[in-house]
Order: C-alpha cells, then structure tokens, then sequence
C-alpha cells in the first residue's frame, strides 16, 4: 500500500478518514485503475460507494473519455433498454427519434452502474452480452452494434441472496465481480467518525456565517459507539441538524440525544419530543393496518363463500336428476376457509332445495379505501418513496402494492 499515492486521492476527491477498510478499498481501485477489469463495489446505503468508480476512471487510460454514473434504481423498467442501449425511431410509443443510449455515448470511457442488484433480468441479459463481447443491439433494431466501455458496478443488495432468489443473474454476478471492493460502514471505521464530523460541522458554519459546533467528551463516545444505519450521509444530516437547530455550540451528551436514539441498538433516529404532550400517531397506524388487512380477510371470505354457493347448486342440480341419490353431507366435510376454527359438530345436513350462501359485500361505512390509501402513503412516506420496502412494511407484494398506488391515484403526485 503506497502510503503517499493514498494521501494524494484522498487530497484530491476530499476523502476524510483513516482506517484501514477506507484505505484498503482506496488502494484496491488505484492498483486495478490501469487495467479494463469489471469491478462491483459492495458496500450499505451511503458509506460513499460513488467516489470509488470516479477514483478508477480518472487514474485509468480512459481518463479523458466520457464517464457516465447511471442509477439503475431511478430508472423505470419499461425504458432503462432504451436508456442503457439505445432504441430506433418508432420502437415504442414516444420515440420520436434515434437514441444511441449510454453504451454507444461512452464509447471508449467508463460506465459507472449504480445499484446494479436493481436491474430486470431481461436487462442483466443484454448487460451480460456487452461484457462478455462488447455487442448490443439497440430496442426495435437489427444491427449488432459494438463499444467499447469500462463497466464498474455498485450494489447494497446482498447478491447470493438475490442469486438464490432468482432476482440476479449468477453469470453475470461472476462477470461483474472480477474485481471485488468492499466499502466498510461508518460503524467500522472508529476515529473517522470524529472526523467527518469536524469536517461537516466546519461546512455548515462557512456556509451559513454560523459559530462552529464541537463536541463534549461523552458526545464523542456517544458517536463512536451509534450504530450509523446511514452511514456518512446520515452523520452529516445529524450534523447539519445540530448546527441549525441547537442553541449550543458545544454539544453535550443531553443535546446530542435529542438527534440520535437513546437506544444504541436502534436503526432510526429519535424523534424530537415537544413538551408533555402524547401523540396517538402509531396507535392509528397500528389501527389502519388492523383494518387494512381485516379488508383482506373479508375478501377471502367473500371468495370462500361463493365457491360454497357453486357447490351446492351443483349438488342442486344433480339432485334433480333422475336416478341420483346424492350422498349426505356433513359439516366437516364442507370446504375450510383459511384461518378459521374447525366446526366440530358432524350431524348430516340434509341436501336444501332453496338454500344459498349470501355473499358479503364489504361494508362501505367502514371507508376503507381511504384507510388503505393513508397507510400506504404513510409507508411510502417513511421509505422514502421506495415501493419495494414500503410494500415489505405492508407486507404485501410489489405488485399488490403497484395496483393499491393506481387505486388510490397517489400514482399522479
């Protein structure tokens, strides 16, 4: 590890900190810089994973192509093809004219993919092809197209996971991993919290003409000590919160706590109390979940009952029959709906000629649409806009979640 090549990247991107995993992961893209090797940064949500690429393509032979860094997450599936490759005039409906998408634009510089683990497999697909010969095709072309581009990847997604599941590729897992980095999380990287910290602390205070903020000894431990489940970018939001709203300069254990949890094991910041005052806000939530999914619960029994009804008038039916004796029923016999109690009585119901199973409609005085839509938009809210975890909250599916977003028109925002 070249010590003094190390301090000239750090000098020169403003990278802070000094441990060893920052260091060994800054020594890894300077040594595999000169080369054209794929290479896949693994690291969590915001520990910097994006100055790695830039170190690599500015110390590479390519530094004077075109760099390009892509958020695949951002980017809707129906148009990250076209994004990525490119697409003809009338491929689709809005394409007004020829694209040469990312590939043919980066021709000869380097492509960074952020959060690649987000990619659609018919996506991964088409990636693979350009690793593996450089050729692509354009969306609603014919002609084999070829570039030349450097591909460096990043993903917080566990990628065996997403293997296992099916979600990702493992050919092209292997293709993108050549060359392996992982980025360490803040909590693993000691004194260099106290760093960052000093360094956001002084740009806010330059930034907007304020006294500096500093910190007591047992603040210090305190941050030492969090687990910082954003990393860098959540230390510099604590930060920049401090410097507006806290009346002190120095900062001490009792103020600190008012922006980090109490408890060190938690993963979210502690809301600021006002006063004396309760908040009943995650009792209604815990409500409108009850009742979000007692909506479920009534729709299967809905479905339930119905294939109940077609039953017996099948039985109806081939009673009316000539020559047929139906065979006696008893309750036990009777289709179970799912999570209900089993009936214990076995007396024989005799076969009724008018007997039908009512359906139930939902009751609308309950309103649940406008419960569904609130706990939607509150687990929205609190995932940032990320339909995936907000539908993993729900405990629904992607696409339950996608159609409830229609339903509810928050789809239009």
């Amino acid at each position: 590890m070249n010590t003094t090549e190390l301090q000239k990247t750090k000098q020169r991107y403003n990278i802070v900190g000094n441990s060893d995993g920052l260091n060994r992961a800054l020594d890894v893209a300077l040594q595999v810089a000169p080369t054209d090797l794929s290479v896949l940064i693994i690291g969590e949500s915001g520990v910097g994973k994006e100055i790695i690429p830039r170190v690599i393509h500015d110390n590479s032979p390519r530094r004077r192509e075109k760099y390009f860094a892509i958020n695949c997450g951002s980017i809707p599936e129906g148009t990250i093809d076209s994004e990525l490759f490119g697409h003809e005039k009338g491929s689709f409906t809005g394409a007004i004219g020829e694209s040469e998408g990312y590939f043919g634009i980066a021709n000869k510089g380097t492509i960074f993919l952020d959060e690649v683990g987000e990619l659609p497999i018919a996506t991964q697909a088409r990636l693979l092809r350009v690793l593996e010969t450089g050729e692509y095709i354009r969306v609603g072309g014919q002609e084999i197209r070829k570039t030349d581009v450097r591909i460096v990847a990043a993903t917080n997604v566990n990628m065996r996971k997403a293997i296992s599941e099916g979600k990702f590729r493992e050919d092209l897992f292997y293709r993108l991993n050549t060359i392996p980095i992982q980025m360490p999380p803040l909590r693993d990287r000691g004194e260099d919290i106290l760093l960052l910290f000093r360094l956001f602390a002084m740009q806010m205070a330059e930034k907007y003409h304020l006294p500096k903020i500093t910190l007591t000894e047992e603040a210090r431990q305190i941050l030492l000590q969090y687990k910082w489940p954003g990393n860098v970018r959540q230390l510099k939001n604590i930060t920049e919160q401090m410097s507006i709203l806290s009346e002190k300069r120095e900062i001490d254990a009792e103020t600190l706590l008012h922006f980090i949890p109490r408890d060190q094991d938690s993963t979210q910041l502690a809301p600021i109390q006002s006063g004396g005052t309760h908040s009943y806000e995650s009792e209604r939530e815990i409500l409108y979940k009850i009742l979000y999914e007692l909506r479920g619960n009534v729709s299967d029994l809905r479905r339930d009952l119905t294939n109940v009804r077609k039953q017996l008038e099948e039985s109806r039916q081939l009673n009316g029959a000539s020559g047929f004796q139906p065979a006696p029923q008893t309750v036990s016999n009777l289709p179970a709906t799912a999570n209900k109690q089993p009936i214990t009585p076995t007396r024989t119901i005799e076969p009724v000629e008018d007997a039908e199973a009512e359906e139930i409609s939902e009751p609308e005085t309950l309103n649940l649409n406008d419960i569904g839509k609130q706990l939607v938009e509150k687990a929205l809210e609190r995932n940032n806009g990320n339909r995936k975890k907000a539908a993993l909250e729900l405990g629904i599916s992607d696409r339950t979640l996608y159609r409830r977003i229609r339903q509810y028109g928050l789809d239009k925002d």
